[in-house]
């Protein structure tokens, strides 16, 4: 096969630090190892430290905006141009308190938003730093494990099955290898590439693997240039919509508010400045400018939760996906069993001894690739030394469309045969005398299977004769300790586990039913394939089935495809390069520990740890995260509508501003100081998967938001007709409550149940209580307002407490009426953090 020279060839670097031309890609392989200063046998490590220094790490260069400039942009949109207007208004009517008090919010938003999602941004870079490529690399003529971003051009590096091509090279010696291209040519079709052909950072090992010579790194590949043009592209998940509807809400509503007051004040003739100034604050203070921030830092803490729980999230979005899975499709292999395989009593054909069947399968296995089938073969053979004698020239790997490896072997005496171990229908379909020997090793087989053992064949072919069929080794991987128990929880969490694997029906039947799954396996050779739309019948099967056996790559895609057109949030997990496809499909794809490069990227979150109970851990996490998300949203509702209507009624119906601007501003300021600390509070997860109910919710902030006015009337009247206070004290006295009152709000929101149901974390209320008695010390102290006694100060918070548990009730009430849930929904277990204890 000739090497393809068609499309864009990237720029390389010589080693004399000279532009090269594209020539490195085709030039005959001697005369690249010239150019490149290199050989088959690797760079030393010297070597290897100079060129890293000259050309830069292997990766792509990131636009990173500058940070002044990433602080100036908090100064840039319609929110901070409110507030830069305000300023502005403030100082030409000469209102200068309300001027710095302004500057300051405005500043102390730009901080505060900056610095934390810089601290976000830092923390998620340190989760992915631990997902980083690896390479296998000769260095000093031995091979090593090393971080791709650390390859030069000149390292000799090996690719196998499932890894991810960490640079262009050309292909060494051995067999042909297919590719995945897709990344880079939009092909489907994995293309064969040879020895001496050139293969493409990004591109992904399909089947074989071989030795290739690193050529061009970063920026300079193939891939590179195309890559930095798409590296900043972002996407908004559901759950980010739907609080930027809520943000649009919020917006209309206040514009609605303030254009009400503005007309109320021109009719009675105020002054339009004073007005406009008035209305704008309000403004401010109603559209939810935390909001972006709070969204950002809870997601950011519940990624650094989840990592604790040995679940790296590589797409923060993907939390929100993860809490409402209500059908995990799961391997069998490493996930509900130990991937700890054992062998057995194997069974031999004709006067073949279980050591030599043992040996030739032994002959078949490669210890480097760390494979657990090889492993285990080859930790089953007694004598270790009986490998000695025997010479392996040819090993032709493990691939999911064969199902089998094959080695040449040379024996001492100069023998030439060939061994190969696999699938045991694939190894029985080699030799001629198939029909005398399939009923007995179709039996055992099966016995293996009822027995929960993994087959495993074995094939022997002599240099002048055909494929001798030797045996069957049982293997047998025991079932994880916590794999019922961790089933079960799935259950009571609403969370349907399907177990999916390649595995014999018997084999799948067995685990299955020792796990806790249930026996309703389906057998995926009657599914169809990626395109083919299934009959009702067939749906519901695939719906209701405990899991899927003997299942290809395109049977894993065509199943969720299935079950999302049923209506389900389906995760999936996966571990080799021919999961990709399925992973990508799915709501939420999930990279089992140890899984190829090829499936680590595709997934969404990346498991450090094996196991189930690692996923439904972090399905509980994302379950609390979005339970914080939904308190802030009905919180922030309520407190909106609070406000507006408090201040619109009292200035329609008395012609009374009950708050100055500068209050606004400070109330704005102390409430987006607390309210961050909502991202590490103590929540209970629910029992069932998370939907966004936004008529729930717009509810019961609606309902809060009603009862808040009430509330400020009731103290309003009291103040003005009952205890005849001055207009200026009673302003402070209706500042403190808005303030007081507004933060209580916060544990009403945060639990379905009576308030006191759910202990709030230690942050929570130590910021909120900080912060009240900030506001409480400046009503008292007549910082910039009339000062407030102390005697009045405790009279509005008791008010207040007194309102607050009352609407807690009138707030149980609503969701009874809203939304009738039994309590069983909720879990009643511990909910404490560390984080927030």
């Amino acid at each position: 096969m000739t090497p393809d020279t068609t499309g864009p060839t990237p720029s390389e670097a010589d080693v004399s630090g000279t532009q090269p031309n594209s020539d490195l890609k085709s030039l005959p392989m001697p005369e690249v190892e010239k150019r490149l200063a290199t050989s088959p046998d690797g760079l030393s490590q010297t070597e290897a430290g100079k060129r890293l220094a000259e050309y830069g790490p292997n990766e792509i260069s990131e636009h990173k905006t500058s940070p002044l400039l990433k602080f100036l942009s908090y100064f840039w949109g319609p929110i901070p141009w409110m507030i830069e207007v305000a300023v502005i208004l403030s100082g030409a009517v000469g209102h200068w308190p309300d001027f710095f008090i302004i500057l300051v919010l405005l500043l102390a938003n730009a901080i505060v938003g900056y610095t934390e999602e810089r601290q976000a941004g830092n923390a998620i870079d340190a989760l992915k730093a631990k997902l980083a490529i690896t390479a296998r690399v000769r260095r000093e003529g031995e091979w090593t494990t090393s971080a791709a971003r650390e390859l030069v051009p000149g390292d000799v590096i090996r690719l196998r099955l499932g890894d991810i091509v960490p640079a262009d090279a050309r292909l060494l010696g051995g067999d042909p290898v297919e590719v995945d291209q897709s990344a880079l040519t939009g092909e489907s079709l994995p293309a064969t590439r040879a020895a001496g052909e050139a293969v493409f950072s990004g591109s992904i090992i399909r089947r074989g693997e071989i030795g290739a010579l690193v050529y061009a790194t970063g920026s300079d590949t193939y891939f590179g240039k195309t890559a930095e043009l798409v590296q900043d592209t972002h996407t908004v998940s559901h759950f980010q919509k739907a609080v930027l509807k809520i943000g649009n809400y919020l917006i209309v509503l206040a514009a609605v508010f303030v254009l009400v007051i503005i007309g109320g004040s021109v009719l009675r003739g105020d002054p339009i400045l004073t007005t406009l100034e008035f209305a704008l604050v309000l403004t401010v203070a109603a559209i939810p400018v935390a909001m972006p921030t709070v969204l950002s830092v809870t997601m950011a803490v519940g990624a650094r939760l989840l990592a604790r729980k040995q679940a790296v999230v590589t797409r923060l979005v993907a939390i929100e996906e993860l809490a409402g899975v209500d059908v995990l499709c799961a391997d069998k292999t490493g996930t509900l069993t130990q991937n700890a395989l054992t062998l057995g009593e194997p069974f031999t054909v004709g006067n073949v001894t279980g050591e030599q069947l043992i040996l030739a399968a032994a002959l078949a296995s490669r210890a480097d690739n760390d494979d657990p089938i090889d492993l285990a073969v080859l930790g089953a053979i007694p004598d270790k030394k009986a490998l000695e004698p025997y010479r392996v020239t040819h090993f032709q790997p493990f691939d999911p469309i064969g199902k089998r490896t094959e080695a040449t072997v040379t024996a001492a005496d100069g023998t030439t045969f060939t061994v190969t171990k696999g699938a045991p229908q694939v190894i029985l379909a080699l030799p001629a005398n198939t029909a005398q020997i399939t009923s007995a090793v179709d039996a055992t087989v099966n016995d293996f299977a009822s027995r929960g053992f993994r087959a495993l064949g074995v094939a022997r072919a002599d240099q002048d004769g055909g494929w001798a069929f030797l045996g069957v080794l049982p293997l047998f991987d025991p079932p994880r300790e916590d794999a019922a128990s961790t089933i079960a929880t799935a259950g009571r969490m609403g969370v349907t586990v399907k177990m999916v694997t390649g595995d014999a029906l018997a084999i799948a039947k067995e685990t299955a039913g020792k796990v806790g799954l249930g026996t309703g396996i389906l057998d995926a050779a009657g599914l169809g394939d990626v395109k083919k739309v299934e009959t009702p019948a067939v749906a519901e099967s695939i719906e209701t089935a405990d899991g899927f056996a003997q299942v290809f790559p395109e049977h894993k895609y065509h199943i969720v495809d299935v079950l999302q057109k049923r209506g389900h949030i389906v995760g999936m997990t996966g571990d080799g390069v021919n999961d990709a496809p399925a992973l990508k499909k799915a709501d939420c794809a999930i990279a089992v520990s140890g899984a190829t490069d090829a499936a680590r990227a595709a997934a969404d979150i990346v498991l450090l740890a094996p196991g189930l109970s690692v996923i439904i851990d972090a399905i509980k996490e994302s379950r609390k995260i979005f339970q914080r998300m939904n308190s802030y949203a009905i919180y922030r509702i309520a407190e909106t509508l609070r406000v507006l209507l408090f201040v619109t009624l009292a200035i329609l119906i008395f012609n009374f501003f009950p708050v100055t601007a500068i209050m606004i501003v400070m109330l704005a300021l102390l409430n987006d100081g607390a309210i961050l600390s909502i991202a590490y509070d103590n929540v209970h997860y629910k029992d069932q998967p998370e939907a966004w109910n936004m008529r729930l919710v717009l509810g019961i902030a609606t309902v809060l938001g009603v009862i808040g006015p009430v509330a400020a009337f009731g103290l309003f009247y009291l103040g003005d007709r009952v205890f005849h206070l001055g207009q200026p004290q009673l302003q402070t006295m209706m500042y403190l409550m808005l303030s007081v009152a507004g933060h209580l709000t916060i544990f009403l929101t945060r639990t379905r149940g009576p308030f006191w149901s759910i202990s709030p974390a230690r942050i929570l209320w130590i910021a909120v209580l900080g912060t009240q008695i900030i506001a409480t010390l400046i009503a008292v102290n007549g910082l910039f307002m009339y000062p407030l006694s102390w005697g009045w100060a405790g009279f509005v918070w008791g008010y207040a407490i007194i309102w607050a548990l009352v609407s807690d009730r009138i707030k149980l009430f609503a969701y009874r009426i809203l939304d009738p849930a039994p309590a069983h929904r909720f879990d009643r277990g511990p909910s404490s953090m560390a984080v927030g204890r």
